[in-house]
């Protein structure tokens, strides 16, 4: 039997039904419209959270274009890390090392060495997507320990000794590959040529000067300057043998910087080989390094102008322990480098690491390499003084 048709009144429903499903449908679109609302807000708040505490530091002034990554320490190469950040913010050396790194990306038959590893961590960092962060030089740190069995030990490294090691190892890559011409062409078969900007003379086969000698020529320094460039008598078991009279005679003796170089590297002797004790020991005498400095008395070329944008600091109460960090200023900001953290710090902080007027002292951070880099323009021509009669 079939159903009934029912009527249309019996499907129609109630209008206080109705009013209440729109009320209902109102409040859905409402609850919508809260819930994309929360979500584009977490989305926002997530990235927001993402942003590095330096990030952060640095506000809307973060440089552009910069870089800042921290360094991972592979049980003790600190004394790796430290210098390797000094030597990344001296802006003329990071330049020429990426643009080498730039003109030999193609070459086929490059084999690698520490300067390519190098120029590999340094394009790494410059080229990174984010602002910050932490790279691992695993690479780099071992082509170290291949070439010099020194670092290879787990024990505490020494940062002028490793720096020294890696400029002298680029400039002899650097002569190498200058002295291998890859083609005939009349441009690598000329008498003066330029390779790796570093300017060559075939016919009369004077030293090559590369980028690295302009950057840092004449620029260790064992000691403070004023004492390092003090006029010494040479008397007693120490005079000097005279060609003419063909005897020994008393002489005075001085040390100069001839050329002041682009960046200027100063050692501090912070270790001393005490014989008493068959040991070294960590010198924690005072040094004020400025943060501007003149060259004058000291320098033959010219007076120039310096200013500090760098500092290694040992810290330990020996050389055989302890850790390096580097101080970095970078767009007029100081910023301090301990491995994989980097965070901005007052200029101030650099006074911390002067040392101490006590030959003990409870603070043993001390600043241990410097890193002066020329101001432009700030070079004077010195003008010849009257020679007179002795």
């Amino acid at each position: 039997m079939a159903k009934p048709a029912r009527s249309p009144t019996a499907e129609a429903p109630p209008a206080a039904a109705t009013a209440e499903k729109s009320l209902s449908e109102g409040g859905s679109g409402l609850r919508s419209l809260a819930s994309a609302a929360s979500g584009w807000w977490d989305r926002w708040s997530v990235i927001g959270s993402t942003l590095s505490k330096l990030e952060r530091a640095f506000g809307d002034q973060f440089p552009e274009g910069e870089r800042y990554f921290g360094l991972e320490n592979f049980g003790n190469t600190c004394y790796c890390n430290s210098v390797l950040q000094a030597l990344y913010y001296c802006i003329p050396f990071r330049e020429q090392l990426l643009e080498y790194c730039a003109n030999n990306k193609n070459t086929d038959d490059a084999e690698e060495n520490l300067l390519t590893c190098l120029a590999d961590l340094f394009s790494q960092i410059s080229s990174a997507k984010k602002k910050t962060g932490v790279i691992a030089p695993k690479r780099f740190v071992q082509t170290v320990k291949k070439l010099n069995e020194s670092f290879r030990s787990y024990m505490h490294q020494d940062a002028h000794e490793f720096l020294n090691f890696l400029l002298n190892e680029i400039v002899d890559i650097l002569e190498k590959e200058s002295s291998s011409p890859k083609d005939n062409s009349p441009e690598t078969t000329s008498p003066e040529k330029v390779l790796n900007g570093a300017a060559v003379d075939a016919v009369k086969k004077e030293p090559l000067v590369t980028w690295v000698h302009k950057n840092f020529q004449n620029s260790s320094l064992t000691s403070c300057l004023k004492s390092f460039f003090s006029t010494e008598t040479l008397n007693a078991d120490d005079k000097f043998f005279c060609d003419k009279c063909c005897s020994l005679q008393e002489a005075e003796k001085r040390m100069k910087i001839k050329k002041a170089p682009q960046i200027l590297v100063i050692h501090l002797k912070r270790f001393k080989f005490i014989e008493q004790l068959n040991r070294h020991k960590k010198l924690s005498y005072r040094v004020v390094y400025p943060l501007e400095l003149k060259l004058s008395s000291i320098s033959d070329d010219a007076d120039c102008e310096y200013s500090l944008f760098a500092v290694v600091v040992h810290l330990g109460s020996g050389p055989n322990q302890g850790h390096y960090v580097a101080k970095i200023k970078s767009h007029d900001h100081w910023l301090s480098f301990d491995d994989d953290s980097v965070e901005m710090i007052q200029e101030s902080t650099l006074q911390t690491f002067y040392g101490s007027s006590r030959e003990y002292s409870s603070n043993t951070d001390h600043g241990y390499i410097l890193f002066y880099e020329r101001l432009g323009g700030n070079c004077h021509e010195k003008t010849d003084s009257p020679k007179g009669g002795v």
